[in-house]
């Protein structure tokens, strides 16, 4: 089975990379029960030889498969088997549904405050900020201001406990971010939301900004949806997302 890491962009419906090739090839294996729970995996080594991609791609490919929980990988042991089917995927600490409840719930609320209390100076790192990231094409890169931005909106509402809460979760929001950019291809409709976060503080509107984010958390939450439930629409390829 040839699942080249080669990666192409396109236009058209979004094509999948190598390493989500991998993963779909896995996942299904488990879900079809071709691994059982308990069961452990191949090693990397016959897996990479087997499904002739490289070990980075791989080994992207089984860390997706352990957020999703479908996996544990126990040092010097292998990679088993622990669920048959992805019901809520692990970021860090904490789980999807935890983590985008508590996002509703303060990230929506401070994007108001920010709205009618930033200074000039949130408003120009802010803009700072998204200029960068829509310049920017390492996912890696981008992951780490992705998680900027939204501490600068907390920020900006000048209260630090909305900010620590932020930070308490910053592993997660970034572990969140690199999945979602991964395989859903997230990170330039993702700048368009945060444009339009960033529009509503210039202007000072509450309602704006609270919409705004409001829709940000929503997409997340659809994108997230759509991986761990797949409709199975991707083009069978080895093209990259544009993300």
């Amino acid at each position: 089975m040839n699942l080249s890491d080669s990666q192409t962009g396109g236009l058209g419906p979004r094509r999948v990379s190598a390493m989500e090739a991998v993963l779909g090839h896995l996942r299904g294996a488990i879900e079809r029960g071709a691994y059982a729970i308990g069961d452990k995996l191949p090693s990397e080594a016959e897996l990479c030889r087997t499904l002739e991609v490289s070990r980075p791609v791989l080994r992207e490919a089984l860390r997706a498969l352990q957020t999703m929980g479908l996996t544990v990988s126990r040092t010097g042991k292998g990679t088993f088997v622990v669920a048959s089917a992805v019901e809520d995927p692990t970021f860090g600490d904490y789980a999807a549904s935890d983590l985008l409840e508590v996002r509703r719930h303060i990230e929506i609320p401070v994007a108001g405050y920010a709205a009618t209390r930033r200074t000039p100076e949130n408003l120009d790192h802010l803009a700072h900020l998204l200029d960068r990231m829509e310049r920017e094409t390492d996912t890696t890169a981008w992951v780490a201001m992705d998680t900027l931005f939204h501490l600068a909106v907390a920020e900006a509402a000048q209260n630090p406990v909305f900010r620590r809460v932020i930070e308490e979760i910053r592993d997660a929001l970034a572990r969140q971010s690199a999945f979602l950019n991964e395989l859903g291809g997230r990170r330039e409709q993702s700048n368009r939301e945060h444009r339009a976060i960033v529009e509503a503080l210039i202007d000072g509107c509450e309602d704006d900004a609270v919409e705004a984010m409001s829709h940000h958390l929503d997409r997340v939450e659809t994108t997230l949806t759509d991986i761990v439930r797949p409709q199975r629409t991707d083009l069978p390829t080895e093209g990259g997302p544009e993300a």
